[in-house]
């Protein structure tokens, strides 16, 4: 399974998702840190969702990578994320 059906999955089983949208952008990277043949290491996430309310911009990021588990973040190597409740 791609990496960014990974993520939208996993994005949608943790969140009552109303918006979402990933994104690879990986061979914007090509011939910088972590780029790898076949992209699936650089991603833009733009997430929106109910339980992002009232959370600090730091305790969302830390939901989000929750969501992913560990090791999902071991094989992104930059991940880009707009949050919004």
């Amino acid at each position: 399974m791609p990496v960014r059906d990974e993520i939208e999955g996993a994005l949608r089983a943790g969140f009552q998702v109303q918006r979402l949208e990933v994104t690879d952008v990986s061979e914007a990277h090509r011939g910088h840190a972590g780029f790898r043949e076949g992209g699936e290491t650089h991603f833009d996430v733009s997430i929106t969702a109910p339980e992002f309310a009232g959370m600090s911009r730091l305790a969302r990021h830390r939901a989000v990578h929750s969501a992913l588990g560990p090791d999902l973040i071991a094989r992104i190597h930059a991940l880009s994320l707009d949050i919004s409740s």
